[in-house]
C-alpha cells in the first residue's frame, strides 16, 4: 500500500525573516531529494486541508487559538517571542500544517494509505496547550492524536518523538492522557529544557542524552527504553515528530546522529506498527535546519515508510 505525501504551498509562504534556521526551503530540500531518490514515485500527493477552530480547540485552548489568530500581522512581522515571528502569511501555512495531521489520520484509518509524510511548516512540538515557542504555533502532532482518540475513538496512540529538541508542548497537551503513550529523546540542556531539568508523567518516556552521544547509545537507549513500553503498550496507531536536528552534520544540536540512524529507528517503528497498528504510521516534520543532512536524513526516513529496499 502506498504513503501518502501531504503537503501545501501555503506552508512556503510563512516567512520568520532574513537568516532565520525555519526557512521555506527546507520543505523545497525534502521535496527534491525525494524526488532525485525516486521515493515520489511510491507516494500518493495531497494538499493539506486547513484545521478547524474544533480541531485545533482538541489540543489547545480556545482562547490561545482564538487571540493567535486575531494577532495575525496585515504586514511586516509580528513577534511572539524572540525566536517565533508571525507574517501575513503564518495563520494559513499553521492551519494548513496542523491539517496535514488531521487529514493523515484520515487517510490511514479509513485504509486508503498504510503511512503518511506531512512535509510542512511551521512545526509543531513546542507549541503548547495555550502558547506558542521555539517556531511552532500549533501543534500538528497532537491535534491529529487528539483527532484520532476523540473522532475514530481510538483507545491506544503512541507519539515518537525523536528531534533534538525536548518536545514540551506535545508533553504539556498529552501529560495523563492514558489513551496515548509518548516516547521521546532529547539533548540535555538544550532549549527548551536547562541543565538538569527531567520531564516526566506517567505516560511519558522521556530519555535525555548527553552531548556527543552518537549511533550506538541512540539505538541501545531506543531499545532500552521506548521498545519495552511500545510494546506493551501496543499502540493502534504512531505518530512520529520527525526532526531530524539530531544529525550530527547540524549546528542546533551536537548528538552526532547520521542518516542511517534515522532510517534504522523508522524501521523499528514500523515494524512495531506492524505488529500492533496494522502498519498504520503518521510522520509530521519538525525540526532539521542544514538542508543536505535534512533531507538526506528525511529520505532515509521516507524509504522506510514506503517500503522501499
Amino acid at each position: 500500500m502506498l504513503c501518502a505525501y501531504i503537503s501545501h504551498p501555503d506552508c512556503l509562504q510563512h516567512d520568520m525573516g532574513p537568516g532565520h534556521p525555519e526557512c521555506p526551503e527546507r520543505l523545497h530540500a525534502i521535496s527534491d531529494m525525494l524526488l532525485s531518490k525516486g521515493y515520489s514515485d511510491f507516494m500518493v500527493p495531497y494538499d493539506a486541508p486547513q484545521a478547524s477552530v474544533e480541531q485545533l480547540t482538541r489540543a489547545h485552548s480556545a482562547l490561545y487559538v482564538n487571540e493567535l489568530l486575531a494577532r495575525a500581522p496585515t504586514e511586516g512581522y509580528e513577534r511572539l517571542d524572540p525566536d517565533t515571528l508571525m507574517n501575513p502569511h503564518t495563520v494559513p501555512a499553521a492551519l494548513r500544517a496542523a491539517g496535514a495531521a488531521v487529514l493523515a489520520t484520515d487517510l490511514v484509518l479509513r485504509g486508503e494509505v498504510a503511512t503518511a509524510f506531512c512535509n510542512i511548516r511551521p512545526p509543531g512540538h513546542h507549541a503548547e496547550r495555550g502558547a506558542c515557542m521555539g517556531f511552532c504555533f500549533f501543534n500538528n502532532v497532537a491535534v491529529g492524536i487528539r483527532h484520532a482518540l476523540d473522532v475514530h475513538g481510538l483507545e491506544r496512540v503512541a507519539l515518537v518523538d525523536f528531534d533534538v529538541h525536548h518536545g514540551n508542548g506535545s508533553a504539556d497537551i498529552l501529560a495523563g492522557d492514558e489513551r496515548v503513550l509518548m516516547c521521546s529523546i532529547y539533548e540535555k540542556g538544550l532549549y527548551p529544557l536547562g541543565p538538569g531539568e527531567q520531564p516526566g508523567g506517567s505516560n511519558m518516556v522521556h530519555v535525555g542524552m548527553d552531548s556527543r552521544t552518537g549511533s550506538a547509545e541512540f539505538r541501545a537507549l531506543v531499545d532500552a527504553t521506548w521498545m519495552p513500553a511500545l510494546e506493551a503498550f501496543r499502540p493502534q496507531l504512531i505518530y512520529i515528530s520527525a526532526g531530524f536536528d539530531a544529525h550530527r552534520e547540524d549546528d542546533m544540536g551536537n548528538l552526532g546522529l547520521l542518516d542511517a540512524d534515522y532510517e534504522w529507528v523508522t524501521q523499528r517503528l514500523l515494524d512495531l506498527a506492524r505488529r500492533h497498528a496494522q502498519g498504520r504510521v503518521v510522520s509530521c516534520l519538525e525540526g532539521g535546519y542544514v538542508m543536505s543532512p535534512l533531507a538526506r536524513s528525511a529520505a532515509a526516513h521516507v524509504k522506510v515508510l514506503i517500503g522501499a529496499d
